[in-house]
């Protein structure tokens, strides 16, 4: 499958039963569970979630506290959730959470996890001994990571995500046109720049944070963008704060946490409570070109998205044509033809894809006429 192909499966042709009908209990959905999260994905019926996102204790092993240069205390982790007894106890729980994960994923599910240097190779060995197909390890580049205050070693400034499926032929949901229109027609790579939480974001009590590692919501953004769809049920095993269910809601994905702490399920849920769903058109994304409905070159002459006698170019203002009644094109040297055979003629090429050859004049530049083709999507699919 080449790299512009969208890997989803097709919603429309999935008739789901009531869990109840199916005589399998009902989903939680956005609820948050209270509890250990193997215990509580134990109780969740199998095949049942699309997507699980996990920020796992990290087990730092931190050795003493941590001050910078003035003097003043670093708010680092210090919780007993975060704390093993040894490597094989850590592995064991990693393993433990990762089967039952992979029990409840659906067969075209996926998982993602999240660590730094001190668990994330640990964990990577676990989801391949236990089957998952790693996809890809996407480097979260912090534009404002904490310094390394004692001058010991280089500034941690990253953390890992690895993003599996359920087997190496498995099928998996990748948004890849949402991905690149995203990321301005740049096919999106695996290293993301955010900053670490902060701002009204970092959820505060007292001046003090609620949460150490509160990941930032547009991280989630990214990944429930990519990687679900409207409708879809994310579950969050390691919940904190609530960032999977705020962001999920946001973007009308249902969600499952699951959290053991009393004073992060309270934060959560007022989080949450406060999220603003966005409207349904705003919800509609790009689709690839694979499973986008077909739309002639025409109707988009048709429609007003572009008039007769407006002018196209390539890319690099090679070539000009001017856009005729018909939706056909008249070059500048004369020759004429369709968007796709004119571009191939031109170029002696023995085929072209018009769509992406052929630009108009945007607000913010030349663009792809293939935007034209998207935006007209949008606003016509019910």
């Amino acid at each position: 499958m080449g790299l512009t192909d969208t890997i989803a499966r097709p919603r429309a042709a999935k008739a789901k039963a009531s869990p109840q009908a199916s005589g399998v209990p009902a989903l939680p959905l956005d609820t948050i569970i209270r509890g250990d999260c193997i215990a509580a994905m134990r109780a969740l019926p199998a095949k049942s979630v699309d997507m699980i996102f996990a920020d796992p204790p990290y087990n730092l092993q931190l050795g003493g506290e941590l001050f910078r240069p003035d003097g003043s205390h670093v708010d680092a982790v210090t919780d007993d959730w975060d704390k093993f007894d040894s490597l094989k106890h850590y592995d064991a729980f990693t393993r433990a959470w990762l089967a039952e994960a992979k029990r409840i994923l659906k067969d075209d599910g996926t998982l993602w996890v999240i660590g730094s240097y001190h668990n994330i190779f640990r964990v990577g060995a676990a989801v391949q001994d236990l089957g998952y197909w790693i996809l890809n390890d996407i480097v979260w580049r912090k534009a404002n990571p904490m310094p390394n205050f004692r001058g010991t070693r280089f500034t941690n400034a990253h953390e890992t995500l690895i993003w599996a499926s359920m087997g190496e032929k498995a099928r998996y949901t990748f948004n890849y046109r949402s991905m690149k229109t995203l990321n301005d027609e740049l096919q999106m790579r695996s290293d993301w720049d955010f900053p670490v939480c902060g701002g009204p974001e970092r959820l505060k009590k007292d001046g003090v944070k609620v949460h150490p590692t509160q990941k930032p919501e547009a991280l989630l953004y990214r990944i429930l963008l990519a990687c679900t769809q409207a409708g879809d049920v994310v579950l969050d095993p390691f919940f904190g704060t609530g960032t999977t269910g705020a962001v999920a809601k946001r973007l009308g994905r249902r969600w499952i946490g699951i959290e053991r702490e009393d004073d992060y399920i309270a934060a959560a849920q007022e989080r949450i409570a406060a999220a603003l769903p966005l409207d349904e058109s705003a919800l509609r994304t790009m689709q690839s070109p694979r499973s986008q409905p077909k739309v002639a070159f025409g109707t988009i002459v048709e429609t007003g998205y572009l008039t007769p006698g407006a002018v196209l170019t390539d890319a690099k203002r090679r070539w000009r044509a001017t856009v005729r009644a018909d939706g056909s094109l008249l070059s500048d040297c004369g020759h004429t033809g369709s968007i796709h055979k004119l571009g191939a003629t031109l170029q002696g090429a023995p085929a072209c894809n018009g769509w992406t050859f052929w630009h108009h004049e945007g607000a913010g530049g030349l663009a792809p006429v293939d935007t034209l083709r998207q935006t007209y999507l949008l606003a016509t699919q019910p």
